[in-house]
């Protein structure tokens, strides 16, 4: 769920970055770095922190040029260490810096094979420093006295055939320009934009649109599954070439449950939209299921629910109110390692204003129920603000299986919803009824705004996992590395 942002054009890119980078701030907040050129040289800032934290005057003075990368973290693979933030570097060939969004599901096997057959050395356990390495070395082989677009496609080429996975990756060549592309599944988002200036054109690319809107380019598209998209420095030229054997659009439906901003359009779809119409599905069944139900108010979890609970509260004929006042300077509780600080977080996040629970039948409205942390506690919240009743409606259906592909929810025994059914969740989280969307309806939600996308990453709720050889040992060799357990002792040993 990393950010990332590349601009090439005529003015310095720096500030421009950074402003793209704080409107991406809510796709990782453990990291964050950027990469400039000018000339032949990399100018390379990062560390562990928010955007704010990270860069000071005195770092972004530094960073020369008008063509850069950047990238804001939260790890999925690898560790917390600084290190490990992005953008990544290799001197051969020419300098390659490199910010990445997603998973390497075939990470070790590589590792291995860039080792052994590629003499290349490893510095970090960030599958994102695999990716690089794969992509240095595929342009080191071939023979050619001039870098032309056409030799990194070739190399991309190669790249697709082996790296397995997610990936959605930006890249600077000193020199020369910048390099964006996508996995053969489109898993993790990227799209194009373009702006006119008094000298002429300038390209961005970026995780969400919404980073575009705020640097004032347009959106021109999405990078397409497995195509390559080089914009070379001196001319601005544009080439783009269709670099996988198989492309598939099989975008995350998770971008538009959870992850990306409501203002952001991703594949053609507007997520605001895609979110309303998930409020439209998941109405209908409350109808359907309790036509003449009890609920005297609906109330969102705040943010990204909101949007939803507006729609089932219309359909539903009832008072929508916001019953939970959010502090802004707690960040997204699911991805903090550990279930205790996961509950404290919650509790330091939301408030209730008890008089819009007390003595009524509230319907509860989230996005999604992971672990079921912030389920539980807004629960207890609502019963103790008065209450009568509390019912919880999820906008997607339940989460039983791990993610690999770029979302930290790896080990499936942390999820509420694996192996228990909605009725043994209920007790779980103390909920007088709970609601889940169902998963035919969620992915209409997402078909409806763009027909040509007809099928989505859903693997979370499926088990269906569509990128790369996955096995039992794999997921647990997965579990084991990333469950709270394995992160906790990480970041003590950091700390």
């Amino acid at each position: 769920m990393c950010g990332i942002v590349a601009i090439i054009g005529f003015e310095p890119t720096n500030v421009r970055i950074y402003d793209a980078l704080t409107v991406l701030q809510h796709r990782g907040q453990d990291a964050a770095g950027i990469a400039t050129t000018g000339g032949e040289r990399i100018y390379l800032r990062k560390g562990n922190g928010l955007v704010r934290d990270v860069f000071l005057p005195k770092h972004m003075s530094e960073l020369i040029g008008n063509v850069g990368i950047g990238h804001v973290r939260y790890p999925t693979a690898g560790t917390q260490s600084s290190h490990e933030s992005q953008p990544l570097y290799v001197n051969s060939p020419w300098g390659i810096a490199l910010a990445h969004n997603g998973n390497l599901t075939n990470a070790p096997a590589l590792k291995e094979e860039l080792f052994k057959k590629n003499r290349r050395h490893l510095n970090t356990r960030s599958d994102s420093e695999i990716l690089l390495n794969v992509l240095a070395h595929e342009l080191s082989v071939q023979d050619f006295d001039e870098l032309e677009p056409r030799h990194i496609f070739e190399a991309v080429e190669v790249v697709h055939r082996r790296c397995e996975g997610a990936y959605a990756v930006v890249a600077l060549i000193p020199g020369f320009g910048v390099l964006a592309f996508r996995d053969s599944n489109g898993i993790r988002p990227l799209v194009l934009g373009k702006r006119e200036s008094d000298q002429g054109a300038e390209y961005m690319f970026a995780s969400e649109s919404v980073a575009l809107d705020s640097a004032g380019f347009t959106l021109v598209g999405d990078v397409a599954p497995g195509e390559a998209v080089v914009v070379e420095t001196a001319t601005k030229a544009v080439s783009r070439r269709q670099c996988a054997q198989d492309p598939q659009y099989r975008p995350c439906i998770f971008e538009y449950v959870y992850l990306a901003r409501p203002d952001s359009i991703i594949e053609g779809i507007s997520v605001y939209k895609s979110r309303l119409r998930m409020g439209d599905y998941l109405a209908k069944k409350i109808l359907k299921l309790r036509p003449e139900h009890d609920i005297d108010v609906v109330i969102p979890v705040p943010d990204t629910s909101r949007t939803a609970a507006i729609q089932v509260a219309y359909h539903l004929g009832v008072k929508f109110r916001e019953g939970f006042i959010k502090n802004r300077y707690i960040g997204r509780t699911f991805i903090m390692p550990g279930q205790e600080k996961r509950k404290k977080s919650v509790r330091q996040k939301l408030n209730p204003i008890s008089l819009e629970f007390k003595d009524k039948t509230v319907l509860l409205v989230d996005d999604s129920i992971v672990r079921g942390t912030t389920s539980q506690e807004i629960i207890r919240m609502a019963r103790e603000a008065g209450a009568k009743q509390v019912y919880l409606a999820s906008a997607a259906p339940p989460i039983r299986y791990p993610n690999v592909y770029g979302i930290d929810m790896p080990a499936a025994k942390e999820l509420i919803a694996h192996g228990r059914s909605v009725e043994e969740i209920t007790e779980a989280i103390g909920a007088d009824w709970l609601i889940y969307q169902d998963l035919p309806d969620l992915l209409l939600s997402g078909r409806e705004g763009n027909p040509e996308v007809s099928d989505y990453e859903d693997s979370v709720f499926s088990g269906n996992y569509i990128a790369g050889d996955l096995g039992q040992n794999y997921l647990r060799e997965l579990e084991e590395e990333r469950n709270d357990s394995a992160q906790t002792k990480r970041l003590q040993s950091v700390e």
